[in-house]
C-alpha cells in the first residue's frame, strides 16, 4: 500500500524515521521531500504535491511533517478532496478516518516524540471509514463547499 510522506526542516528526522517505520509494517512510502536538511526549505513545497497525490488516489494516504504540524495541516486543505488534520492523540488518529474520512495526517516534528508519531501513523493507517449516512452527508457538504 502506498503511502505519501513529507517534511520540511521541521519534520525531516521524523519523517526519515516514519519511513522505516513504514517499510517495518509492510508499507510502501512514497517521499515527496524534503530528501536532504535545509533550513531554508518552505514546507508548501512538499506538502501540496503530497496533498494533489492523495486527492488524485496516487496514494492511499498521506502523512505530512512541519515543525508544529500547523502550517502542513493548512497547506493540505487548500487542495480539493484533501481532508487533513493535525494529530495529537490517538483517539483522532482513527477517529478522523472512522468519521471523517481524513486522508491525511499532519505530525509536528518538533512537538511529536518518534513512539507517539509511530502510534499515531499506525491509527491512521489502519483505519477504516465507517460510512454511517451522517458521515456521508456531512461530507457532502464539505464538498459542496470545495465546488463553490
Amino acid at each position: 500500500m502506498k503511502i505519501g510522506i513529507c517534511a520540511d526542516h521541521g519534520g525531516f528526522e521524523l519523517k526519515e524515521r516514519i519511513i522505516s517505520f513504514l517499510i517495518e509494517n509492510k508499507f510502501q512510502p512514497i517521499d515527496f521531500g524534503a530528501k536532504e536538511l535545509n533550513n531554508a526549505d518552505d514546507f508548501p513545497d512538499f506538502v501540496i504535491p503530497l496533498a494533489k497525490a492523495v486527492a488524485a488516489g496516487e496514494v492511499f494516504r498521506g502523512i505530512a511533517i512541519c515543525g508544529s504540524g500547523v502550517g502542513a495541516c493548512i497547506a493540505a486543505n487548500k487542495v480539493s478532496g484533501v481532508r487533513a488534520a493535525l494529530i495529537v492523540d490517538y483517539f483522532s488518529a482513527h477517529q478522523g478516518v472512522e468519521d471523517d474520512d481524513m486522508n491525511l495526517i499532519c505530525l509536528g516534528g518538533r512537538v511529536t516524540g518518534y513512539a507517539s508519531a509511530e502510534e499515531l501513523v499506525l491509527a491512521f493507517l489502519n483505519a477504516k471509514f465507517i460510512g454511517a449516512e451522517r458521515h456521508i452527508r456531512r461530507l457532502k457538504k464539505i464538498q459542496d463547499l470545495e465546488n463553490n
